[in-house]
Parts: C-alpha cells; sequence; structure tokens
C-alpha cells in the first residue's frame, strides 16, 4: 500500500472535491481527528477535514504540498510538508509544516500540524 502521509498530502492540490474527497478517503479512518494552527477546533471526520483542504486550494490555487521528509518512532510518524507555488508577488513561495500522525493499519487516525519545524539550535 502507499503512503498514506503522501497520499493525504497529495490530495492538498486537487480542485476537484470529488477526487479530493477520493484522495483522502485512501488516506484516513472514517473518524479522523485533525488539527493545526489554522483550525480552532478538531476536524473530526473525512467531510470536515476534506472540506477544509478545499479551503487551502481555493485559497491558494496552483499550490501543492509535498512530503520532504518523514520518520517513525514508536509507532508514531513525524513528516515535514513543503507547501509550495507562487506568492502574491508572483515569485516562487515555499513554507513548511510539520504534523505529527497517528495509524490504525494502514490509514491515519490522528494527525497535529505546526508552522514550521520548530526552533533550530
Amino acid at each position: 500500500m502507499s503512503d498514506p502521509v503522501s497520499n493525504f498530502f497529495d490530495a492538498w492540490q486537487l480542485e476537484s472535491a470529488d477526487a479530493r474527497l477520493e484522495k483522502i478517503t485512501s488516506a484516513v479512518t472514517e473518524n479522523i481527528r485533525y488539527d493545526d494552527p489554522r483550525t480552532p477546533q478538531t476536524l473530526i471526520g473525512i467531510s470536515a477535514l476534506s472540506d477544509y483542504v478545499g479551503m487551502f486550494s481555493a485559497n491558494a490555487p496552483g499550490w501543492s504540498a509535498k512530503v520532504i521528509g518523514s520518520d517513525t518512532t514508536a509507532g508514531m510518524i513525524r513528516a515535514t510538508v513543503a507547501f509550495g507555488g507562487k506568492g502574491p508577488d508572483g515569485n516562487d513561495m515555499v513554507q513548511h509544516g510539520q504534523y505529527f500522525v497517528e495509524t490504525e493499519g494502514d490509514l491515519i487516525s490522528r494527525m497535529v500540524g505546526f508552522v514550521g519545524t520548530g526552533p533550530q539550535t
């Protein structure tokens, strides 16, 4: 089976709501729990998560999200994701986020995201 974290982030650049929902459904459990700095509360369920990811596609047309690194310790996945595309000035931009992921079987059951990759020491 393909990596569910990469599959999930592949959905972020899909403009078609149906294609996005299908991609997300292939990567997460039915009762997925998702948090990041832009969610005011935990998102629960595939539909809520697909709607949230759809806002990214709508607000950042042409941008993509790509897993650029990941590792696993004690069943917890840490993934670094590059979000990139053209900025308002027309220049290429990249922003990074870091996600901590729990799985059930081969699907994501819980995901918590952070802006950036943490303090550099």
